[in-house]
């Protein structure tokens, strides 16, 4: 499983495929303070971008890919 989801966050992990965006944007819509954790993230799914990037969740750590985080406003 590439998302981990705990108590305080979501913890996205290797590369999150396309699979992912729904069920993630779900968790998003439910959380009171949304909260994503991209250490360990190596890459997205643009499906998966696109959740990210309409939900604005909290990033508690930028993706290793400065690309990735130069789109997401963490760079």
């Amino acid at each position: 499983m590439t998302i981990r989801y705990l108590k305080k966050h979501a913890a996205l992990e290797g590369h999150v495929a396309v699979d992912d965006a729904e069920a993630l944007a779900q968790w998003l819509l439910q959380q009171r303070e949304p909260a994503v954790h991209l250490g360990k993230c190596e890459d997205v799914h643009g499906a998966v971008l696109q959740v990210l990037l309409a939900l604005r969740p909290t990033f508690r750590s930028a993706p290793v890919d400065p690309l990735l985080a130069a789109v997401l406003g963490l760079a």
